[in-house]
């Protein structure tokens, strides 16, 4: 016993005190602890199958990962935007560590609210249904606190995780079975439910944490949505700042190179598919390309900012990236097939861009695209798959006919 590894000594007192007899009731608890720790021992006994030590709950425990660059970078982000706006930042002793850990100590209750709701929510659901506790909220309670602005109410957050993982997910059967993504239904519930937390100049900024009076801070979208010039835009929102993200927005969503490093990991792992994030972006590029065309055709259109706007600046703006890489991308509610998943992407892309453009009243215009999505990607699946169905019995019919004519002729 003493020359075993301790994992191995772990893992076999989970075994041991399997709950059994009064606490049988406790078994989906136990079985979430003892898996996401171990793989089970229990395997398949007949059949072909491939064996992966890579089960979901290493796949969500990947996506986390991914999600961290962007998670650390937001949290600087949120006390650099803070002292900023003071103007503060010169009498800083350590910049870079005192914005983090300003945005970190902001940060951490969201992430707590999130998680504790959200958890408490999919255990009392898994041991009233006696099933296993879903994996799915590992990714689901980060994305939440990664999308709102840093202001919102805790007790405003609390009840969008309950919205989400209640309505959009436990209604449907849990994990697998939401047609929706619940991150961004959480964020759908806060921008209708409540509005003036989730939109203005006053949002986006950090009070102290000894809550001082709101602070004002534009995001580049807001500004450009209030009809700035383009010059103006440029000088005060350059390339690289956008690139960067120390500019002010949604806690996590504000870093084009952060998000792309997440993106590199589960591109490299397989766990999010290629043709879906790559036709995102596309899609978003031909709709921006499309509207910087427009001018040329009428000349009265030329003074409308977004027209002047070049097509790649809608991959840096707003929330686009981010919903590229970590919302389009989620398996269960995106498309399957793979056609299906090239025209999803070019679909939530086109229709993110068209969105931003054409109404002044919503500027963001990813979380709705990508939610409307979700609703079309069955049909998509279901329109490639017939027409892959038809095309197979076309070709089998000419094979059919050249073979009886091939045999009349003989």
């Amino acid at each position: 016993m003493r020359g075993r590894k301790w994992d191995q000594r772990l893992a076999d007192w989970f075994e041991k005190h399997e709950p059994q007899g009064k606490w049988a009731w406790l078994g989906s608890t136990y079985e979430a602890f003892h898996t996401f720790t171990f793989v089970r021992k229990t395997v398949t006994r007949s059949g072909a199958h491939v064996r992966d030590a890579v089960d979901m709950k290493r796949s969500m425990f990947t996506v986390v990962l991914a999600l961290l660059p962007a998670l650390l970078f937001g949290m600087w982000n949120i006390g650099y935007q803070h002292f900023a706006a003071n103007s503060q930042l010169s009498t800083l002793n350590s910049q870079l560590f005192d914005c983090w850990w300003f945005g970190f100590l902001r940060m951490l209750p969201m992430i707590v609210v999130s998680y504790v709701v959200g958890l408490a929510i999919e255990f009392a659901f898994a041991q009233v249904r006696h099933h296993e506790v879903n994996e799915g909220y590992l990714v689901t309670g980060l994305l939440i606190p990664m999308i709102v602005p840093v202001t919102t109410p805790l007790w405003q957050l609390a009840l969008a995780v309950a919205f989400a993982v209640i309505i959009a997910k436990e209604a449907f059967g849990g994990t697998g079975m939401n047609f929706l993504n619940p991150a961004l239904v959480a964020r759908a519930f806060l921008f209708f439910a409540y509005p003036t937390n989730m939109s203005g100049d006053t949002v986006w900024i950090a009070h102290d944490l000894w809550g001082s009076d709101a602070i004002t801070g534009a995001t580049p979208l807001a500004a450009l949505s209030a009809g700035a010039d383009f010059s103006v835009f440029n000088s005060q929102y350059s390339v690289l700042d956008l690139l960067v993200g120390t500019i002010p927005g949604s806690t996590c969503e504000t870093s084009f190179i952060a998000i792309a490093f997440g993106a590199m990991l589960l591109l490299f792992t397989g766990i999010a598919s290629w043709r879906i994030m790559l036709g995102v972006f596309l899609g978003g590029g031909l709709m921006g390309l499309f509207f910087n065309l427009l001018p040329s055709l009428d000349a009265q259109l030329s003074t409308h900012i977004y027209l002047q706007l070049p097509f790649y600046y809608h991959w840096l703006l707003g929330g686009f990236a981010f919903g590229a890489v970590f919302m389009a991308t989620d398996p269960v509610t995106a498309a399957q097939t793979r056609t299906g998943r090239w025209i999803y992407g070019l679909l939530v892309g086109a229709f993110a861009v068209l969105l931003r453009v054409c109404n002044p009243a919503y500027p963001e215009g990813m979380m709705l695209s990508i939610l409307f999505m979700n609703c079309m990607a069955p049909l998509i699946d279901h329109c490639v798959i017939a027409r892959n169905i038809k095309s197979r019995q076309s070709r089998l019919s000419r094979q059919s006919r050249t073979t009886r004519k091939e045999a009349h002729n003989g």
